[in-house]
Protein backbone atom coordinates (compact mmCIF):
# COMPACT_ATOMS: atom_id res chain seq x y z
CA UNK A 1 0.00 0.00 0.00
CA UNK A 2 1.56 3.33 -1.03
CA UNK A 3 2.33 5.97 1.55
CA UNK A 4 -0.13 8.82 1.97
CA UNK A 5 0.58 12.57 1.84
CA UNK A 6 0.15 12.54 5.63
CA UNK A 7 2.89 9.90 5.91
CA UNK A 8 5.27 12.12 3.94
CA UNK A 9 4.33 15.13 6.08
CA UNK A 10 5.31 13.21 9.22
CA UNK A 11 8.56 12.07 7.58
CA UNK A 12 9.31 15.69 6.71
CA UNK A 13 8.79 16.61 10.38
CA UNK A 14 11.11 13.77 11.41
CA UNK A 15 13.78 15.06 9.00
CA UNK A 16 13.48 18.53 10.54
CA UNK A 17 14.03 16.95 13.96
CA UNK A 18 17.08 15.10 12.66
CA UNK A 19 18.62 18.41 11.58
CA UNK A 20 18.55 19.47 15.23
CA UNK A 21 21.07 16.69 15.92
CA UNK A 22 23.76 18.35 13.77
CA UNK A 23 26.82 19.06 15.89
CA UNK A 24 25.54 16.76 18.63
CA UNK A 25 25.55 13.06 17.76
CA UNK A 26 28.92 12.24 16.14
CA UNK A 27 30.05 9.58 15.48
CA UNK A 28 26.43 8.38 15.46
CA UNK A 29 24.06 9.41 12.67
CA UNK A 30 21.56 12.27 12.89
CA UNK A 31 18.11 10.73 13.21
CA UNK A 32 14.62 12.06 13.94
CA UNK A 33 11.50 10.15 14.97
CA UNK A 34 7.80 11.09 15.12
CA UNK A 35 5.21 8.77 16.70
CA UNK A 36 1.55 9.22 15.77
CA UNK A 37 -1.79 7.54 16.23
CA UNK A 38 -3.19 5.52 13.35
CA UNK A 39 -5.23 8.62 12.53
CA UNK A 40 -2.14 10.78 12.35
CA UNK A 41 -2.22 12.71 15.65
CA UNK A 42 1.30 13.25 17.03
CA UNK A 43 1.94 11.40 20.30
CA UNK A 44 5.64 12.17 20.73
CA UNK A 45 8.88 13.03 18.96
CA UNK A 46 12.63 13.11 19.46
CA UNK A 47 16.06 13.09 17.87
CA UNK A 48 19.31 11.30 18.59
CA UNK A 49 21.30 12.51 21.59
CA UNK A 50 25.11 12.56 22.05
CA UNK A 51 26.96 9.25 21.61
CA UNK A 52 26.16 6.84 24.43
CA UNK A 53 22.80 8.46 25.11
CA UNK A 54 19.33 7.71 23.74
CA UNK A 55 18.61 7.36 20.04
CA UNK A 56 15.74 9.11 18.28
CA UNK A 57 13.23 6.26 18.69
CA UNK A 58 13.82 6.01 22.44
CA UNK A 59 13.58 9.79 22.83
CA UNK A 60 10.25 9.77 20.97
CA UNK A 61 8.91 6.89 23.10
CA UNK A 62 9.94 8.77 26.25
CA UNK A 63 8.11 11.82 24.93
CA UNK A 64 4.99 9.72 24.36
CA UNK A 65 5.12 8.52 27.97
CA UNK A 66 5.83 12.02 29.32
CA UNK A 67 2.71 13.29 27.56
CA UNK A 68 0.67 10.53 29.14
CA UNK A 69 -0.01 8.67 25.89
CA UNK A 70 0.16 5.00 24.95
CA UNK A 71 2.26 3.95 21.94
CA UNK A 72 0.42 0.67 21.34
CA UNK A 73 -0.95 0.54 17.80
CA UNK A 74 0.91 3.73 16.83
CA UNK A 75 3.02 4.55 13.76
CA UNK A 76 6.67 5.55 14.05
CA UNK A 77 8.28 7.70 11.34
CA UNK A 78 12.07 7.38 11.43
CA UNK A 79 14.63 9.00 9.13
CA UNK A 80 17.09 6.08 9.34
CA UNK A 81 16.46 2.37 9.84
CA UNK A 82 16.16 1.52 13.57
CA UNK A 83 19.31 -0.18 14.85
CA UNK A 84 19.27 -3.91 15.61
CA UNK A 85 22.51 -4.32 17.56
CA UNK A 86 23.80 -3.70 21.05
CA UNK A 87 26.29 -0.82 20.96
CA UNK A 88 26.45 1.78 23.72
CA UNK A 89 22.64 1.51 23.84
CA UNK A 90 20.17 -1.38 23.28
CA UNK A 91 18.57 -1.98 19.84
CA UNK A 92 15.95 0.61 18.90
CA UNK A 93 13.89 -1.92 16.95
CA UNK A 94 13.40 -3.88 20.20
CA UNK A 95 12.24 -0.72 21.97
CA UNK A 96 9.64 -0.08 19.26
CA UNK A 97 8.42 -3.69 19.43
CA UNK A 98 8.20 -3.63 23.23
CA UNK A 99 6.19 -0.39 23.08
CA UNK A 100 3.60 -2.02 20.82
CA UNK A 101 4.28 0.10 17.73
CA UNK A 102 2.18 -1.32 14.89
CA UNK A 103 3.71 0.41 11.89
CA UNK A 104 7.12 1.89 11.05
CA UNK A 105 7.90 4.17 8.10
CA UNK A 106 11.61 4.63 7.34
CA UNK A 107 13.17 7.20 5.02
CA UNK A 108 16.55 5.47 4.53
CA UNK A 109 18.08 2.06 5.18
CA UNK A 110 21.16 1.92 7.40
CA UNK A 111 24.38 0.82 5.61
CA UNK A 112 26.00 -0.11 8.93
CA UNK A 113 26.74 -3.86 8.52
CA UNK A 114 25.50 -4.32 12.09
CA UNK A 115 22.10 -2.95 11.02
CA UNK A 116 21.77 -3.19 7.21
CA UNK A 117 18.18 -4.49 6.93
CA UNK A 118 18.23 -6.41 10.22
CA UNK A 119 16.27 -3.71 12.02
CA UNK A 120 13.41 -3.82 9.53
CA UNK A 121 13.56 -7.63 9.41
CA UNK A 122 13.25 -7.88 13.18
CA UNK A 123 10.29 -5.49 13.14
CA UNK A 124 8.53 -7.52 10.43
CA UNK A 125 9.20 -10.76 12.32
CA UNK A 126 7.42 -9.23 15.32
CA UNK A 127 4.38 -8.43 13.17
CA UNK A 128 5.12 -4.73 12.68
CA UNK A 129 4.12 -3.29 9.30
CA UNK A 130 7.19 -1.67 7.73
CA UNK A 131 7.72 0.75 4.86
CA UNK A 132 11.07 1.85 3.39
CA UNK A 133 11.24 4.65 0.82
CA UNK A 134 12.96 3.97 -2.52
CA UNK A 135 16.57 5.18 -2.46
CA UNK A 136 15.83 7.85 -5.08
CA UNK A 137 12.82 9.32 -3.27
CA UNK A 138 13.46 12.99 -2.37
CA UNK A 139 13.00 12.32 1.35
CA UNK A 140 15.39 9.36 1.20
CA UNK A 141 17.90 11.59 -0.60
CA UNK A 142 17.42 14.27 2.09
CA UNK A 143 18.03 11.67 4.81
CA UNK A 144 21.18 10.53 3.02
CA UNK A 145 22.49 14.09 2.64
CA UNK A 146 21.88 14.71 6.33
CA UNK A 147 24.07 11.71 7.17
CA UNK A 148 26.40 11.76 4.18
CA UNK A 149 29.46 11.51 6.42
CA UNK A 150 28.14 8.59 8.47
CA UNK A 151 27.17 6.75 5.30
CA UNK A 152 30.59 7.48 3.79
CA UNK A 153 32.28 5.96 6.82
CA UNK A 154 30.03 2.89 6.74
CA UNK A 155 30.26 2.36 2.97
CA UNK A 156 33.84 3.49 2.22
CA UNK A 157 35.56 3.34 5.59
CA UNK A 158 36.47 7.03 5.46
CA UNK A 159 34.87 10.40 6.16
CA UNK A 160 33.17 12.65 3.65
CA UNK A 161 35.76 15.36 2.91
CA UNK A 162 34.53 18.92 2.37
CA UNK A 163 37.03 21.62 1.32
CA UNK A 164 36.08 25.18 2.28
CA UNK A 165 37.58 28.10 0.35
CA UNK A 166 36.92 31.84 0.60
CA UNK A 167 38.10 33.77 -2.46
CA UNK A 168 37.66 36.85 -4.62
CA UNK A 169 36.01 36.75 -8.03
CA UNK A 170 39.41 36.27 -9.62
CA UNK A 171 40.11 33.26 -7.40
CA UNK A 172 42.46 34.82 -4.85
CA UNK A 173 42.45 33.65 -1.25
CA UNK A 174 44.99 36.23 -0.05
CA UNK A 175 47.01 39.18 -1.32
CA UNK A 176 50.58 38.54 -2.45
CA UNK A 177 51.76 39.57 1.05
CA UNK A 178 49.50 37.00 2.73
CA UNK A 179 46.75 39.35 3.96
CA UNK A 180 43.37 37.59 3.80
CA UNK A 181 41.19 39.01 6.59
CA UNK A 182 38.52 39.50 5.62
CA UNK A 183 37.71 38.58 2.03
CA UNK A 184 34.13 37.54 2.75
CA UNK A 185 31.53 39.25 4.91
CA UNK A 186 30.29 38.36 8.41
CA UNK A 187 27.31 36.34 7.14
CA UNK A 188 29.56 34.11 5.05
CA UNK A 189 31.96 33.66 7.96
CA UNK A 190 29.10 32.62 10.24
CA UNK A 191 27.86 30.22 7.56
CA UNK A 192 31.34 28.72 7.34
CA UNK A 193 31.29 28.12 11.09
CA UNK A 194 27.93 26.35 10.71
CA UNK A 195 29.67 23.92 8.34
CA UNK A 196 32.50 23.53 10.84
CA UNK A 197 29.93 22.64 13.50
CA UNK A 198 28.53 19.98 11.20
CA UNK A 199 31.92 18.25 10.90
CA UNK A 200 33.44 15.65 13.19
CA UNK A 201 36.87 17.17 12.58
CA UNK A 202 38.37 20.36 11.14
CA UNK A 203 41.72 20.03 9.35
CA UNK A 204 44.35 22.55 8.33
CA UNK A 205 48.00 22.51 7.26
CA UNK A 206 51.16 23.75 8.94
CA UNK A 207 51.44 26.70 6.54
CA UNK A 208 48.09 28.09 7.64
CA UNK A 209 48.87 27.26 11.27
CA UNK A 210 52.08 29.31 11.18
CA UNK A 211 50.81 32.23 9.11
CA UNK A 212 47.39 32.76 10.69
CA UNK A 213 47.73 31.01 14.08
CA UNK A 214 44.04 30.03 13.85
CA UNK A 215 41.89 28.40 16.51
CA UNK A 216 39.89 26.31 14.02
CA UNK A 217 36.96 26.01 16.43
CA UNK A 218 33.28 26.94 16.15
CA UNK A 219 32.58 30.45 17.48
CA UNK A 220 30.16 32.22 15.17
CA UNK A 221 27.21 29.86 15.76
CA UNK A 222 26.01 28.00 18.89
CA UNK A 223 27.27 24.44 19.23
CA UNK A 224 26.96 21.63 21.75
CA UNK A 225 30.40 20.24 20.92
CA UNK A 226 33.60 21.33 19.23
CA UNK A 227 34.89 19.31 16.26
CA UNK A 228 38.19 17.52 16.63
CA UNK A 229 41.08 19.66 15.36
CA UNK A 230 43.55 18.03 12.96
CA UNK A 231 46.86 19.34 11.60
CA UNK A 232 49.03 18.10 8.72
CA UNK A 233 52.63 18.89 9.74
CA UNK A 234 55.04 16.61 7.87
CA UNK A 235 58.25 17.91 9.44
CA UNK A 236 56.66 18.46 12.87
CA UNK A 237 57.40 22.16 13.27
CA UNK A 238 54.28 23.49 15.03
CA UNK A 239 55.21 25.91 17.80
CA UNK A 240 53.97 24.81 21.26
CA UNK A 241 52.22 28.15 21.84
CA UNK A 242 49.92 27.70 18.82
CA UNK A 243 46.26 28.48 19.42
CA UNK A 244 45.39 25.15 17.81
CA UNK A 245 46.48 23.63 21.12
CA UNK A 246 44.26 25.85 23.27
CA UNK A 247 41.10 24.50 24.91
CA UNK A 248 38.43 23.48 24.23
CA UNK A 249 39.28 20.15 22.67
CA UNK A 250 42.54 18.60 21.56
CA UNK A 251 44.71 18.42 18.45
CA UNK A 252 45.71 15.43 16.34
CA UNK A 253 49.00 16.11 14.51
CA UNK A 254 49.76 13.93 11.47
CA UNK A 255 53.46 14.02 10.65
CA UNK A 256 56.12 12.03 8.78
CA UNK A 257 58.92 11.87 11.34
CA UNK A 258 60.21 8.65 12.95
CA UNK A 259 59.71 10.20 16.40
CA UNK A 260 58.54 13.49 17.85
CA UNK A 261 61.73 14.48 19.64
CA UNK A 262 61.77 17.33 22.14
CA UNK A 263 59.20 19.35 20.20
CA UNK A 264 56.90 16.35 20.09
CA UNK A 265 57.16 16.06 23.87
CA UNK A 266 56.26 19.74 24.22
CA UNK A 267 53.23 19.34 21.95
CA UNK A 268 52.15 16.20 23.77
CA UNK A 269 52.43 18.05 27.07
CA UNK A 270 49.86 20.50 25.71
CA UNK A 271 47.46 17.69 24.87
CA UNK A 272 48.35 16.96 21.24
CA UNK A 273 48.32 13.42 19.89
CA UNK A 274 51.13 12.78 17.38
CA UNK A 275 50.43 10.33 14.55
CA UNK A 276 53.26 9.35 12.20
CA UNK A 277 52.05 8.35 8.71
CA UNK A 278 54.92 8.99 6.27
CA UNK A 279 54.75 8.39 2.55
CA UNK A 280 57.84 7.46 0.45
CA UNK A 281 58.55 11.17 -0.20
CA UNK A 282 58.77 12.16 3.44
CA UNK A 283 55.32 13.78 3.47
CA UNK A 284 52.20 12.71 5.32
CA UNK A 285 50.43 9.87 3.51
CA UNK A 286 47.14 11.70 2.93
CA UNK A 287 45.20 8.61 1.88
CA UNK A 288 46.29 6.75 5.00
CA UNK A 289 45.42 9.80 7.09
CA UNK A 290 41.86 9.97 5.73
CA UNK A 291 41.42 6.24 6.36
CA UNK A 292 42.77 6.64 9.89
CA UNK A 293 40.28 9.44 10.56
CA UNK A 294 37.51 7.07 9.46
CA UNK A 295 38.75 4.45 11.93
CA UNK A 296 38.67 7.12 14.62
CA UNK A 297 34.96 7.71 13.98
CA UNK A 298 35.12 10.94 11.94
CA UNK A 299 32.07 11.16 9.67
CA UNK A 300 32.60 14.54 8.00
CA UNK A 301 36.01 16.20 7.63
CA UNK A 302 35.99 19.96 7.11
CA UNK A 303 39.17 21.22 5.43
CA UNK A 304 40.39 24.82 5.65
CA UNK A 305 43.95 24.98 4.37
CA UNK A 306 46.29 26.70 1.94
CA UNK A 307 46.56 26.11 -1.79
CA UNK A 308 49.34 23.51 -1.50
CA UNK A 309 47.53 21.12 0.84
CA UNK A 310 44.30 21.81 -1.07
CA UNK A 311 46.01 20.83 -4.29
CA UNK A 312 47.56 17.69 -2.79
CA UNK A 313 44.20 16.46 -1.50
CA UNK A 314 42.46 17.22 -4.79
CA UNK A 315 45.15 15.43 -6.80
CA UNK A 316 44.71 12.30 -4.71
CA UNK A 317 40.94 12.32 -5.29
CA UNK A 318 40.14 12.58 -1.58
CA UNK A 319 37.86 15.63 -1.73
CA UNK A 320 34.14 14.89 -1.99
CA UNK A 321 32.80 18.45 -1.99
CA UNK A 322 33.99 22.01 -2.49
CA UNK A 323 32.40 24.72 -0.35
CA UNK A 324 33.41 27.98 -2.03
CA UNK A 325 32.51 31.50 -0.91
CA UNK A 326 33.09 34.13 -3.59
CA UNK A 327 33.34 37.78 -2.56
CA UNK A 328 32.37 40.51 -5.07
CA UNK A 329 35.88 41.92 -5.37
CA UNK A 330 38.96 41.58 -7.54
CA UNK A 331 42.34 41.20 -5.84
CA UNK A 332 44.82 40.96 -8.69
CA UNK A 333 48.13 39.30 -7.95
CA UNK A 334 47.78 36.98 -4.97
CA UNK A 335 47.40 33.41 -3.80
CA UNK A 336 45.15 31.02 -5.66
CA UNK A 337 42.61 28.55 -4.33
CA UNK A 338 44.55 25.38 -5.12
CA UNK A 339 47.95 24.42 -6.47
CA UNK A 340 47.34 21.72 -9.06
CA UNK A 341 50.65 22.18 -10.83
CA UNK A 342 50.86 22.88 -14.55
CA UNK A 343 48.15 21.28 -16.66
CA UNK A 344 48.84 20.85 -20.37
CA UNK A 345 45.29 20.12 -21.57
CA UNK A 346 41.78 21.07 -20.48
CA UNK A 347 40.95 17.37 -20.27
CA UNK A 348 43.26 17.21 -17.26
CA UNK A 349 41.24 19.82 -15.38
CA UNK A 350 38.99 18.43 -12.61
CA UNK A 351 35.33 19.16 -13.37
CA UNK A 352 32.53 19.68 -10.89
CA UNK A 353 28.77 19.77 -10.71
CA UNK A 354 27.04 22.57 -8.86
CA UNK A 355 25.01 21.07 -6.02
CA UNK A 356 23.84 24.40 -4.64
CA UNK A 357 24.42 28.09 -5.36
CA UNK A 358 23.02 30.94 -3.28
CA UNK A 359 23.83 34.40 -1.87
CA UNK A 360 25.08 34.53 1.72
CA UNK A 361 25.02 38.17 2.76
CA UNK A 362 27.03 40.06 0.15
CA UNK A 363 28.84 36.91 -1.05
CA UNK A 364 27.96 33.88 -3.16
CA UNK A 365 28.25 30.34 -1.80
CA UNK A 366 28.86 27.43 -4.16
CA UNK A 367 28.74 23.76 -3.26
CA UNK A 368 30.30 21.52 -5.91
CA UNK A 369 30.98 17.80 -6.23
CA UNK A 370 33.15 15.93 -8.73
CA UNK A 371 31.34 15.49 -12.03
CA UNK A 372 30.74 11.92 -13.23
CA UNK A 373 33.38 10.52 -15.54
CA UNK A 374 32.92 11.76 -19.09
CA UNK A 375 30.89 14.79 -18.04
CA UNK A 376 31.90 18.01 -19.82
CA UNK A 377 29.18 20.56 -19.18
CA UNK A 378 26.99 19.60 -16.21
CA UNK A 379 23.69 21.42 -15.74
CA UNK A 380 23.35 22.97 -12.29
CA UNK A 381 20.24 21.82 -10.39
CA UNK A 382 17.92 24.41 -8.87
CA UNK A 383 18.82 25.75 -5.45
CA UNK A 384 17.94 23.41 -2.63
CA UNK A 385 17.34 24.26 1.01
CA UNK A 386 19.84 23.15 3.62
Amino acid sequence: MPLSPQDHDHLAAALALAEQAIGLTDPNPRVGCIITTARGDVLGSGHTQPAGQAHAEVMALRDVATRGHDARGATAYVTLEPCAHHGRTPPCCDALIAAGIARVVVALGDPNPLVGGHGLARLRAAGVETHLLPADHPQAVAARELNIGFLSRMERGRPFVRMKIAASLDGRTALHNGVSQWITGPQARADGHAWRRRAGAVLTGIGTAKEDNPRMDVREVPTARQPQRVLVDSRLTLFPEARLLDPPGTLWVYHAQPDGGALGEALTARGAELISLPDPNGKVDLTAMIQDLGRRGINELHLEAGNKLNGSLLRTGLVDELLVYLAPMLMGDGRGMVDLGSLTALAQAPRYEVVDMRPIGTDIRLRLRPAPAGSTSPTPPPNEAR
